[in-house]
């Protein structure tokens, strides 16, 4: 029974997940992606390059105009996967 139950929230853990990611537009996938590809899978120096950028620093990629509404969509994203132990990239992929 235990095992049942294990089982169920597993299988509902991934499909809140799947569901999760077939909501994300493009703007959420591209920053997935470049949280993968640009800088080792962590949000916060992704962070940390926006941030310099909105304080004239210098930064390390220039990600898009809307610096703010990048960072809102980081957070909602870093913890969608701090709440189920993820990491999106391991489910999105950029298509072209």
């Amino acid at each position: 029974m235990a095992q049942e139950n294990d089982r169920q929230n597993e299988v509902s853990a991934i499909s809140e997940v799947d569901a999760f990611v077939r909501s994300l537009n493009d703007q959420y996938r591209m920053l997935v992606v470049l949280k993968s590809q640009l800088y080792g899978g962590r949000w916060e120096p992704m962070l940390e390059d926006l941030q310099n950028r909105l304080e004239g620093k210098p930064y390390i990629f220039k990600l898009a105009n809307r610096i703010k509404d990048d960072v809102e969509r980081i957070h909602q994203m870093q913890a969608f996967e701090k709440e189920h132990q993820i990491d999106l990239a391991d489910f999105v992929k950029l298509e072209s």
